[in-house]
């Protein structure tokens, strides 16, 4: 059974504005030549979204969906994200999206893959301010390299449109010592394995 999520708060727990935008940085941790938007209209406008939080009220930058109401995210991070919070910016009106699903380090989504239990589900509200913060389970949400996030409709309108993503957690750096270290075995010193196999190249014959 999907997890329904009714936790909010308004303003972040009464922190200042300044400090609520340094939190909601992770778009900087996003791959965005690699997120995708499944049902866009415009092709390339669902990575405009995810931008700094001093600039959440621009309406220059918008995705609207196409064929129906559903709009599916796909966001590949460069680290590992430990997230804490989600604000969501939509449409005016019924075009804002009524619900959100979240789903971790599941690649390339599609519609096909939504029916799966979410790994949270939020009922949202109109925020056109930005200052409603969606608190995500921080245990189940811990070492994520890949977010999907997935709206099935809005308010009534034909369309669902989004200004906005805000993500707020932790980020680490990828480790890749331990490629470093595969890679090496993968091509062993011959002087650190001495063995008696017969070498031929030793023992020619001219």
């Amino acid at each position: 059974m999907a997890h329904h999520g009714h936790g909010h708060s308004h303003g972040c727990g009464g922190h200042g504005h300044g400090e609520i935008g340094v939190q909601y940085n992770l778009y900087l941790k996003i791959d965005k030549d690699r997120v995708e938007c499944l049902n866009e209209t415009v092709e390339g406008s669902g990575k405009e979204v995810f931008k700094p939080w001093n600039e959440r009220l621009d309406k220059s930058q918008y995705v609207d969906s196409d064929a129906d109401e559903e709009l599916l995210f796909n966001i590949p991070f460069t680290g590992l994200v430990k997230l804490k919070g989600v604000i969501i910016i939509g449409g005016e009106d019924e075009e804002h999206p009524d619900r959100m699903k979240l789903y971790k380090n599941r690649e390339h989504m599609t519609f096909d893959d939504v029916h799966v239990e979410a790994d949270q589900e939020f009922e949202l509200q109109p925020d056109p301010a930005g200052v409603v913060e969606y608190h995500t389970k921080v245990v189940r949400f811990s070492s994520v390299h890949h977010l999907s996030i997935y709206f099935p409709g809005n308010f009534g309108a034909d369309s669902t449109r989004v200004y906005y993503i805000g993500l707020r957690g932790e980020y680490t750096e990828m480790q890749r010592q331990e490629v470093m270290i595969v890679n090496y075995e993968l091509a062993p010193n011959p002087a650190d394995h001495k063995t008696d196999v017969f070498d031929p190249a030793q023992h020619s014959v001219y």
